[in-house]
């Protein structure tokens, strides 16, 4: 199956690609199709699908509700203070008005 230059230039312009006319003769494409169509003549019945190559399953941690009202732990972190004793950080001011 030969293909000609207007052919090979239509699929570069297909798959978005920019082939120079010099390097579009020099290409041997038949022998790429060739290839591809013996891949395609391979029995894959019985054959499940995969997303990734690689069977690693990511180890998971345990969905469990824990109590979240540790505020005065937080809060025990705070180097002055300052807010501390309303329940919150006080931090520098960063916008002007």
């Amino acid at each position: 199956m030969a293909f000609s230059k207007q052919q090979l230039k239509k699929f570069a312009d297909l798959i978005r690609i920019d082939i120079p006319d010099d390097k579009l003769e020099q290409m041997n494409i038949d022998s790429v199709i060739d290839w591809l169509d013996k891949l395609q003549q391979i029995d894959t019945a019985g054959v499940e699908p995969m997303l990734n190559p690689a069977e690693h399953k990511l180890p998971r941690r345990a969905d469990v509700v824990t109590d979240g009202n540790i505020r005065d732990a937080v809060l025990a972190n705070d180097p002055d203070n300052a807010g501390v004793s309303r329940g919150y950080f006080a931090v520098p001011k960063v916008m002007d008005e």
